[in-house]
């Protein structure tokens, strides 16, 4: 496919059966998405076998950071690439590189205020995430050197999504495959050949992340391709700001949501438990954020093809993708919510050979992934209200799973259930986000297909 020309990648995504499309796009991004997760996945291998459990809890400790940093990038990096996906889909290429024009000044931009913001104030904003004197060196040991590799993984991130929009699935693949070879290398050097600790892995991903961020901009610099940087497209057009900000504003949402769950789950895992329960959330976030990570690659390939068709006009395409995106995500979630379940403890032991950190991950999967199988539904259904450019619904349905419900319950369940409340609010508020999101999906897929439908008799008549 990749060695198509510019007009057939584009005319494809319109014409080609959607089974197909849905495969050839997903799976190179999922291929991407999970080698992404490899930065962090690698790092806490690494860091948990070779620096020590208290490292493991430290590096937790970071994960509300690191939310906020991944929130701003996807704002103008899933934002763009819906609208661009729309206006390729609309034939209106001068629009398509002006967005990606304006996407590349806003990231830098946003990551220049967020990495200022973070270094001045690191230990304050650890000791209010959760950090004790125990964890609070490795947290900013590990942290403090990632922060100028920030910006570049907001480029890779970000230009690798509208790479795969603009018809390039299998490169947008190899954008990240690029900087996880380096990374899987440069980390036991670094942790462990050169002594440098838990701020070798930080270096590590840095120098990783550069290769990929150079990959990927090099792709929109050569001719031929589907879309390149043009002169005049810097310059922010307050109009292309905020669809772009609309549309990325629903998974940024969640990512900053994400922020404020681990800073609520830190400190009441220290209220009502130590930091080894505090280690046992952050291996329970990797496992689950390794599983949607497969899901969000689903995602990223489902994109481009609605919002290409919604553009188009071709809604019955539009349902079919969804329906079959939606049984592909919810296989995933099932079975690594199955296999959590029945071995937490193998999981745990991937991480760590504490005895002590691997009865409290033990305790917390065995709890966290009893509704996990519904996750896939409610992260395509996000997905679903942002490809087709309605920002409002696609925030709600973003935000219930992890806010509207999920905070209440944490703040609620603890007090009468002890820590084992900390552990069940997750599967609850799964639970009652899908049932919310059923009645959304139902009412939206209705509501196109009738539409759809008399657009169809209009023409007719």
């Amino acid at each position: 496919m990749d060695n198509t020309n510019r007009e057939e990648r584009l005319v494809q995504l319109a014409t080609r059966p959607v089974g197909r499309l849905l495969w050839e796009y997903s799976l190179p991004a999922v291929v991407g998405m999970l080698v992404m997760a490899l930065y962090n996945v690698v790092d806490r291998i690494f860091i948990g076998q070779w620096v020590g459990p208290d490292a493991i809890a430290g590096l937790a400790i970071t994960f509300p950071i690191m939310n906020l940093a991944t929130a701003v990038g996807v704002l103008v990096g899933v934002g763009s690439t819906a609208r661009i996906s729309i206006a390729l889909g609309e034939k209106n290429m001068p629009l398509a590189e002006q967005i990606m024009g304006n996407a590349m000044t806003l990231t830098i931009i946003n990551a220049a205020a967020y990495i200022a913001l973070f270094a001045v104030f690191m230990e304050p904003l650890l000791h209010l995430f959760g950090a004790s004197d125990a964890t609070l060196p490795y947290a900013s040991a590990y942290l403090m050197p990632l922060l100028p590799g920030l910006l570049l993984t907001n480029i890779a991130y970000g230009f690798n999504n509208i790479m795969r929009a603009s018809g390039y699935p299998r490169k947008a693949m190899y954008t990240m495959l690029v900087g996880a070879a380096v990374n899987v290398v440069l980390d036991p050097l670094f942790i462990y050949v050169f002594d440098w600790g838990i701020a070798g892995a930080a270096y590590a991903t840095d120098i990783a992340m550069f290769a990929s961020a150079a990959y990927v901009m090099l792709h929109f610099t050569r001719p031929g391709v589907s879309l390149t940087f043009r002169r005049g497209t810097f310059s922010l057009r307050w109009a292309i700001v905020a669809s772009i900000v609309s549309l990325g504003a629903a998974p940024a949402l969640v990512n900053a949501a994400g922020c404020v769950i681990n800073a609520i789950v830190n400190n009441t895992l220290l209220e009502y438990g130590n930091d080894r329960d505090i280690g046992a959330a952050g291996i329970m976030i990797t496992y689950t954020s390794l599983l949607v990570t497969v899901v969000l690659g689903i995602c990223q390939g489902l994109q481009p093809i609605l919002g290409y068709n919604y553009g188009a006009g071709k809604i019955h395409r539009l349902h079919r993708t969804f329906f079959l995106a939606v049984a592909a995500a919810s296989v995933i979630t099932t079975a690594g919510g199955i296999f959590g379940l029945i071995f937490p403890r193998e999981v745990g032991m991937a991480f760590t050979d504490s005895a002590e950190l691997l009865d409290a991950t033990e305790r917390a999967l065995s709890r966290c992934l009893l509704m996990f199988p519904l996750v896939g539904f409610q992260v395509i259904s996000t997905a679903l209200f942002q490809s087709i450019g309605m920002a409002g619904k696609s925030i709600v349905v973003s935000l219930l799973r992890q806010v509207i419900f999920l905070i209440p319950l944490l703040i609620i369940l603890p007090r009468a259930l002890g820590l084992d409340g900390v552990w069940y609010s997750f599967p609850a508020s799964d639970l009652m986000s899908t049932v919310v999101t059923l009645a959304l999906i139902l009412w939206q897929l209705h509501a196109m297909a009738k539409k759809a439908k008399s657009a169809v008799q209009v023409d007719k008549a």
